[in-house]
This record gives C-alpha cells, structure tokens and sequence, in this order.
C-alpha cells in the first residue's frame, strides 16, 4: 500500500489546495442495473424449456431494458425467436444494457481512474464491460479514492491531526475505509480540528465578548457550523 501511495502522491503533488468537506465523487455508489453475470441461456430440448429459461431472465432483477425488451419479444413470438434470443440476442441485449449502465457512470463525471477504466470498456468486447462492471469499477474507484484522500494529505497545508490521522488509516486499509473516508469520516475528523482551534481561539488572552461567545456557539454547533467559525466567522468578530 506504502507503495501504491507514493505512486498515486505525485499524481496529486500539482494538484490546487480543495475544501477539505469538499464531497468527492464516489462512482461506486451508482447502482449498476444490468446483468454482469454470464449468460444462463443454453437453448433448451423443447419450446417449453425454452420458454422458461426466458421466463428466468426476466425475472433476474439485474435484467436491463434492453434484455426485457427482447426476452419480451422472443416469448410473445415463435420458438424459432425464442432459440434465437437465448443462442444469441440475449447476449447481444445485455451488453447494449451493460453499455448504457457505463454511461451512466461517466454521467457521474467519477474520478479520472473510473473514466480511464469505463472508457477502455465501452471501446472493448462485451466480456471486458462484463468485468468493468462486475469488478473494474470498483477497483477504479479506490484508486480515485486513494487519489482524493492523497489530496487532502498533500494539498492542503493546514490539514489538522485529526484529518491526517483517519487519512492515514484509510489509505492502510480496505476500498471500504476510503469510501467510509470520504463519506463521513472526513467530515468528523475535520470537525474534531475544528474543535481544537475553536478552544484554541477561546484561549485567546484578548478574546473579545462576541468572538468568545461565536466560538461557544460553534462548539455546540454542527461540524458545518465549526468549519465556517474556523474559515470565515472567526475574523469577521
């Protein structure tokens, strides 16, 4: 991991200072609908097994538009329809499902390492948008996450103990710790900064009555309403 982190720090050494509860984007949270998993379509000895299988894939809840459409279409049609879409338009049906779920992601506008990877999907084979789907999104969304989390570490010159030590706990850790990071641990390290600021600013010698009494109230405030004491309010008393 030492290492991937150096790898991934001099991606993010050019890189402009960010807001700190800046939400990044986390394209693993977009639901992927379409069916990642391969084919159960095996053309059956009868109609009526065909049939079924058919049935079986619209009941899969993973089926996208595209494969109900045409599994729609093969059952209400003849059993030569019904052989066709299950040797071959069901495959053809769920990569056009697999590639509108990859679009969708890009949409997100995700992080570089998730339009790299989608990309590479969308100009490759259906079986390579099968595996970006099934486990290159993911895998491409840590390394963005890695890379947002190495920007605050390295980007922001004021980032507080509190923030560098979950930083650094989640880089050490699992793809789940960064999304967990990003999501809300970020946000409650900063605030926990935050806090120790505010009491240092209550420390003050010559605090004035209406900073002392902002700071107190930022305390007791949200981690929203500690960030702005810290950033804005403070000099504006």
């Amino acid at each position: 991991m030492k290492l991937a982190r150096s790898a991934l720090a001099l991606t993010v050494g050019a890189l402009a200072p960010a807001l700190l509860l800046a939400t990044p984007a986390l394209a693993a949270a977009v639901p992927v609908t379409a069916s990642v998993t391969a084919p159960a379509a095996t053309v059956a000895g009868s109609d009526a097994e065909n049939a079924a299988a058919i049935a079986k894939i619209l009941a899969d809840p993973a089926s996208g538009r595209s494969v109900i459409r045409e599994a729609n279409a093969a059952l209400s049609g003849t059993p030569e329809d019904r052989v066709a879409f299950l040797a071959t338009g069901f495959a053809k049906a769920r990569d056009e499902d697999n590639k509108v779920a990859i679009l969708r992601i890009l949409a997100t506008k995700p992080g570089k390492g998730v339009v790299r990877e989608a990309n590479k999907a969308l100009d490759g084979t259906p079986a390579d948008r099968i595996a970006f789907l099934a486990t290159g999104l993911a895998k491409a969304q840590d390394e963005d996450n890695m890379v947002a989390i190495l920007r605050i570490l390295h980007a922001n010159p004021v980032t507080g103990k509190g923030v560098k030590r979950e930083a650094n706990k989640a880089l050490d850790g699992t793809p789940a710790d960064r999304t967990a990071f990003l999501k809300t641990g970020l946000r409650l390290a900063q605030a926990e900064d935050d806090r120790v600021d505010a009491f240092r600013v209550l420390a003050r010698p010559d605090i004035s009555d209406a900073l002392r009494a902002a700071a107190v109230k930022a305390i007791e405030g949200t981690p929203e309403e500690l960030r702005y004491f810290i950033t804005v309010g403070q000099y504006q008393l």
